[in-house]
Parts: structure tokens; C-alpha cells; sequence
């Protein structure tokens, strides 16, 4: 049994995680500051369901209050630390870019010197495919050049994997930082596209759609999402593990026990492609409203996997059509 700290597990992502490590027999220190930048109670929803797991405790808490981290490491010193916590969404950094600052860049950099001073087996932490902007280079790749960020919230994360990469190198504390792709399923945030989609096709009212309809995204179904970062966390970042398959860049840092790594579907989808698989799952056409591209959004997300599969044996693979089949089977109950 490993013992896991993982931050923001009352969060879509962080729920999902903790939940399998229970399943698969692990123990869990939970971290969240139940932030109310989206409706609490989603996320009381989804603690209710872990607090009663043997093995689980939960520990309300910002990031920015290190010492709130620290109490909760000291409950059961972890093994593995994974870092899911964040002030999420593009669109809202244009509104309080002081609340990725806190978090994303303050916050992190709290969980750092908190492995500084563990030393744990291995330091996890999400990233977002956001910081590869609008690179015409598809799919995108690690090694692709991502110093041109769109918005604050890519600026923070891709400042967050160069902070961790300076402590990997300084402190010894195997790094690994994945970057996520559009992430969807059920328990998913009230701020992404499918539940602003289902919910406003359900009330009838029209959706919106930017850019004119003319973007991709490349989806990644939750289930998916927590098979990688399962297998990830028994992957070390050291140099035995380096990947030496010709035509392959491996990110293992020649200064540092640090590696980046995607997790994505791999197969983008057209955005009208999209809508039209959340209508058929409920049965009921959209109105579109049709509308430029807002600020900060890029064309097209496309993940390259070939990282990834290498070094777990892992691609994932559940189609769209499946994956918003089950998104929209929970959103019904949950919407009662």
C-alpha cells in the first residue's frame, strides 16, 4: 500500500484520483480550500462519497497556507504527492488573474517545498495542454517549444513546470509534470463545455458557440485521464527510465530528475462534431449561437501520445460517443 497526498480532491479531476487509489487498495490525504469559484456544492457531492472510504481523510485548506499543507502531510507522511489543485479556466484569468497568481504560482510553490522537505518517492503535478498556445504544430508534442502563452492561466502553469523542474535539479525530487487535454466526464466542472452545453439544451435556451464553430479540441475521457496518471505515478523521472526509441524525444531533463509528459485522447474533434454528439446523447437538438472566438482561445488542441505509451504502455482510447453517453447519464440524475 503506497500512501498518497493528493491536492484538490474535491475537484473533478482530484475526486476521480482519489477514488481509484481507494479502489486499488491505497491510502489517501486529502487537500482542498473548497474555493466557491464554482457551485460548492458539486463539490461537497463529491466528498461525501470519498469521506466514508477507509483509508481517506480530508483536509480543507488553501495552497497559499503552507503550514495547512504541512498539517496535512503530518497526518500520514506520504509516499507519492500529487498536485491537482489550481485556479482552473482560460476565460476566468481575464477576470481575477490575482487568483492564478495565489494559487497556481504561490500555492505551488508551497507544495514544492513541501516535497523538499518529504523527499517524497515522486512529485506529480497537472500542468494544462494550454501552454503550448496556438502552436500551428500538430499534434503537439513535448518537446515543442511552449513559451508563448495565451493567457495568465497557461503563463502560471508553465511557470509552475519551471519552478519544479529548479527544485528536481536543486533538491533531488523525481518531477513529473503531465499536461492535461480538455478533460470531460461525469462530476465534470460546471465551467466546461459539456455541462454548459447539456444544461442550456435541457432548459432551452441557445448554447454558444465560438469561434464560429471553427475549433477542435482534443477530448480526454476522466477514466482515461486517471489510468495514465495511475501508471505515471510508478514511472520515477530517473535516468534509468529514459526512453531511447529512435524518432522518440523523451523530456527526462539531462540536469534534472524531471520529464513532462501528455495526457490526451489523441484524436481531435471538430466542435459542431461535438455538439452534435451531446444532442444525440440527449435527444434533443441545440440552438446554436454562433459567435467569434473570445480572447485567449486557441484554434485547435491535438496531443501527441507517443510519450505517454512508451513509457506506460497506455493510450487512451474511449470513443467520444462513449464517454458523453456516461457524462450525460450522471449530469440527468444529477440534475434530477
Amino acid at each position: 500500500m503506497t500512501h498518497f497526498l493528493v491536492t484538490g480532491t474535491a475537484g473533478f479531476i482530484g475526486f476521480h484520483l482519489a477514488r481509484r487509489l481507494l479502489d486499488d487498495g491505497h491510502s489517501v490525504t486529502g487537500f482542498d480550500g473548497m474555493t466557491p469559484y464554482y457551485d460548492v456544492r458539486l463539490k461537497e457531492a463529491r466528498l461525501a462519497l470519498l469521506t466514508p472510504r477507509d483509508g481517506f481523510r480530508q483536509v480543507t485548506g488553501m495552497l497559499e497556507d503552507r503550514s495547512a499543507l504541512e498539517a496535512a502531510a503530518a497526518l500520514e507522511r506520504p509516499d507519492v504527492i500529487i498536485h491537482l489543485a489550481a485556479q482552473a479556466g482560460v476565460r476566468y484569468s481575464l477576470e481575477n488573474p490575482g487568483a492564478y497568481v495565489n494559487s497556481n504560482l504561490v500555492g505551488s510553490w508551497n507544495v514544492l517545498e513541501l516535497a523538499k522537505a518529504l523527499q517524497p518517492r515522486h512529485l506529480l503535478l497537472a500542468s494544462t495542454s494550454s501552454i503550448y498556445g496556438a502552436n500551428e504544430k500538430i499534434p503537439f508534442a513535448e518537446g515543442d517549444r511552449a513559451d508563448e502563452p495565451m493567457t495568465l492561466y497557461a503563463a502560471s502553469k508553465k511557470s509552475m513546470e519551471l519552478m519544479a523542474h529548479s527544485y528536481a535539479h536543486l533538491y533531488k525530487v523525481p518531477t513529473t509534470a503531465f499536461r492535461f487535454f480538455t478533460v470531460y466526464g461525469p462530476w465534470g466542472r460546471p465551467d466546461m463545455a459539456p455541462i454548459k452545453f447539456a444544461d442550456a439544451i435541457l432548459s432551452d435556451r441557445a448554447i454558444d458557440v465560438y469561434g464560429q464553430g471553427n475549433m477542435s479540441r482534443d477530448f480526454t475521457y476522466i477514466d482515461d485521464l486517471v489510468e495514465a496518471i495511475v501508471r505515471l505515478a510508478n514511472v520515477v523521472p530517473v535516468e534509468a527510465s529514459r526512453i531511447t526509441t529512435p524518432g522518440l524525444f523523451d523530456t527526462l531533463s539531462a540536469q534534472a530528475p524531471f520529464r513532462v509528459v501528455n495526457i490526451g485522447g489523441g484524436h481531435p474533434v471538430e466542435l459542431m462534431a461535438f455538439i452534435e454528439t451531446i444532442e444525440k446523447a440527449l435527444g434533443r437538438p441545440a440552438t446554436r449561437n454562433y459567435m467569434p472566438m473570445q480572447q485567449g482561445d486557441v484554434p485547435r488542441t491535438f496531443a501527441s501520445t507517443d510519450l505517454l505509451h512508451s513509457l506506460t504502455g497506455f493510450t487512451p482510447s474511449v470513443e467520444l460517443e462513449e464517454g458523453i453517453a456516461a457524462f450525460v447519464e450522471w449530469y440527468r440524475e444529477w440534475r434530477g
